[in-house]
């Protein structure tokens, strides 16, 4: 496993197609929490599901245009963290994250959100980063905010969630003012 940042603790590594037993049954124990915010769900109905998205996350990752990786505490996945596209041009990304629910309010992801923004900002020397999350995802939304993105609006019908629509809030951070 090729392992991307985090310490003896906590990691964000790229998953294999090995991986997608354990992916699976982590999004199945949780699916109607994940549902709530996550479109994809419903759709992930076996571990098989998992094999051709792992091997598009690692062309996406080969072809340097972003990554997902598997978070991991003490080695076993909790949930998922990366960069959507990368939009070299304009030198910016956005963030995307989900975590199990027994795993939340610890701590992780926003270990996680630090990780990223070192590695967008110090490593891949992009301006800007966007964190996208739906108006009423309290924890998903207190990431950002804790540090300290920019709230900059709201984007109407943003997503499309099973049978409607949800408002999303945009968070963003630039480069001059990441720590």
């Amino acid at each position: 496993m090729f392992k991307l940042k985090g310490n003896e603790r906590l990691s964000l590594q790229l998953l294999e197609k090995k991986d997608a037993k354990e992916l699976f049954e982590l999004v199945n124990e949780s699916r109607n929490y994940l549902r709530e915010w996550l479109p994809w769900v419903d759709s992930m109905k076996q571990e098989t599901d998992y094999e051709p998205i792992i091997d598009m996350w690692l062309k996406q990752f080969s072809s340097y245009d972003g990554f997902q990786a598997g978070i991991l505490l003490k080695g076993k996945i909790v949930g998922m963290a990366g960069f959507h596209s990368i939009d070299w041009r304009n030198s910016k990304t956005s963030i995307g994250y989900w975590l199990d629910e027994k795993y939340q309010g610890k701590g992780i992801m926003t270990e996680v959100v630090i990780f990223l923004m070192d590695i967008a900002f110090k490593e891949y020397t992009l301006n800007r980063v966007e964190i996208q999350c739906g108006v009423d995802n309290v924890r998903s939304k207190g990431i950002p905010e804790r540090l300290g993105f920019k709230h900059e609006g709201i984007i109407r019908d943003a997503e499309y969630l099973y049978n409607h629509f949800h408002d999303c809030s945009l968070y963003s951070m630039l480069s001059k003012e990441w720590a």
